[in-house]
């Protein structure tokens, strides 16, 4: 914020000159003395969106292998690599978009989205309109809906850590310590995995920062010759659409941010993976409850101390001898994390841990199992977990004492067991990245910024309840819903009558209420009969639910 108003003067000399048609395309001296020198970021992304309004996306059928049929169409926008060198390298950020199904009158322009991550890919956003998804009928008619590959995710100058072959390949190591061995082991796994990331996308690591993710994000609505901004950001997303509203509050026109990252800087991001840990236990007790409430269907125990009960024997099992010979611990915390974070996952996790209980293991081999044949699934999957370590090592500086990681979360993992050592060994990297580290942009915008509509379950366990709160306070003339007594990640994309409904207006009018709002909470799951469950268990079964974007802040 200092440094936009500091620029004032200059940004304005600069905006006339690009509008006249001068500096698109710089003489060779200035190009070469720009990229030596540098400019101020907030004149480079000027420059890099003007460039790229003036040329604006060339729409194409979307390539084969990318997996979008028509009528969705793919293209591409070209950003700086660097923005304080706007005439230095550049990358090529992928972009996808299906037009409004409206009328002329109807359509108010293009709504972006980003899903999550940091390392999610918004690419599927479209197909919420060609699977004729109920939630978003009315919003499709306004808007072409876009969706984006953020840099270094996907097709956009895909960054990488390790072969993602060894990635995905299983068991892995309990994620859970037994002694000091272990955990010098999961050290010593942390920091190969940095020096892997500054091997394999040394020259990305310094720029994978969200404000530099939201300049691009600028440049896109200025390729798709929008003045200003729709937005929908969901998880890590919510942050993107913070530090964007923060550095371009005035280019907003409207924005939804749902299932809200605390944007507060003491939080990013060191402090974002203590709170999941405990909010995540929290959401695991709600959901071994409901599988305590249907012992009649899962047989797991009828009371949370017992279905806890027969998950330590399931890990036990697993550590003592692996599932299928490649589930192991690690990979059974990947997958039950599932139930946490959304509650269209109750029924498939209690299901394949039921039938595992019965004595059939094979659901959950399935369901967990790792395709080694799957070179292109596996690659995204590596790429992903890529990008949302570079992120949040970039975004801030992390402690550097391994005393620190180890008191905290050896302190943590007492009372809330469930997520806190896988977390920390994930997070771990950034204690020894070999990349610049940079202090977390200040949230916040007083002036210029239209209502922002937040919108928060009270229970979730990826993004805690209290950073809807931090950044309805942070964005002046926000508005909070808040979804009471529920805690699926991910609201908008829920069936809930309260919430949709507000969700349209606001997109199809701008209006919000009058002040915050408190809704009811979504339908919870009811698992089928007894019988049905049982044939369930013994069919085919894939990881999950399908979910439309990645998990987003893990």
């Amino acid at each position: 914020m200092i440094r936009t108003a500091a620029l004032g003067s200059a940004a304005t000399l600069i905006t006339g000159a690009l509008a006249a048609g001068l500096l698109l395309a710089p003489p060779a001296a200035a190009a070469s003395s720009s990229q030596n020198s540098g400019f101020p970021e907030a004149l480079g992304v000027q420059l890099a969106a003007a460039r790229a309004a003036a040329t604006g996306v060339e729409w194409k059928d979307c390539p084969a292998d990318w997996g979008f049929e028509a009528p969705i169409q793919c293209g591409w926008v070209k950003v700086p690599l660097d923005y304080a060198k706007p005439f230095g390298k550049t990358i090529d950020l992928a972009v996808d978009r299906i037009g409004s199904t409206g009328t002329k009158e109807e359509r108010q322009g293009a709504l972006i989205y980003n899903p999550g991550g940091p390392g999610g890919s918004g690419m599927r956003f479209p197909r919420r309109v060609t699977t004729k998804s109920p939630l978003w009928v009315n919003t499709s008619k306004a808007y072409d809906f876009v969706g984006f590959d953020p840099r270094g995710v996907g097709h956009s100058a895909p960054i990488s850590c390790i072969d993602p072959q060894e990635f995905v390949k299983a068991p892995k190591a309990d994620p859970v310590p037994s002694n000091e061995a272990d955990k010098r082991a999961q050290r010593k796994l942390a920091a190969e995995y940095a020096d892997g990331c500054k091997e394999r996308s040394g020259e990305m690591l310094p720029h994978m920062t969200t404000p530099n993710t939201a300049r691009d994000l600028d440049v896109i609505r200025a390729a798709l010759g929008e003045k200003k901004l729709n937005y929908l950001g969901v998880s890590y997303g919510t942050y993107l659409g913070g530090v964007y509203a923060t550095l371009f509050p005035t280019h907003v026109r409207r924005m939804i941010v749902d299932s809200v990252v605390n944007p507060d800087t003491d939080n990013i991001w060191y402090e974002a993976n203590l709170g999941q840990d405990v909010a995540f236990q929290t959401r695991w007790n709600d959901w071994q409850d409901w599988v305590a409430k249907y012992d009649s269907v899962f047989h797991l125990g009828d009371s949370r101390a017992k279905v806890e009960a027969k998950y330590q024997q399931l890990r036990a099992q697993a550590k003592a001898n692996p599932l299928g010979g490649v589930v192991g611990p690690n990979e059974l915390i990947g997958f039950f994390q599932g139930a946490p974070y959304y509650d269209s996952s109750w029924v498939p996790v209690a299901q394949a841990f039921s039938a595992w209980a019965a004595g059939d293991e094979k659901p959950l081999i399935e369901a967990i199992a790792p395709d080694m044949s799957d070179t292109k699934g596996n690659a995204a999957s590596e790429n992903s977990n890529a990008v949302y370590t570079a992120v949040e090592c970039a975004d801030a500086k992390w402690p550097t004492s391994w005393a620190k990681w180890d008191r905290d979360n050896t302190k943590l993992n007492e009372k809330y067991p469930f997520l806190t050592w896988s977390n920390a060994w994930m997070n771990l990297p950034c204690a020894t990245w070999k990349a610049k580290q940079s202090n977390p942009i200040e949230v916040g915008a007083k002036r210029g910024l239209p209502p922002v509509l937040i919108v928060q379950s009270e229970r979730d366990a990826a993004t805690p309840y209290e950073g809807g709160v931090e950044m309805h306070r942070r964005l002046a003339g926000s508005r909070l819903i808040t979804e009471q007594n529920a805690g699926s990640h991910g609201v908008t994309s829920l069936v809930n009558p309260c919430i949709n409904t507000r969700v349209d207006a606001y997109l199809l009018t701008g209006k919000v209420d009058a002040k915050d709002v408190k809704c009811g909470p979504h339908a919870t799951p009811v698992p089928p009969a007894p019988a049905a469950a049982k044939s369930l268990a013994k069919a085919p079964a894939s990881a999950l639910p399908a979910q439309e974007e990645l998990p987003a802040v893990r």
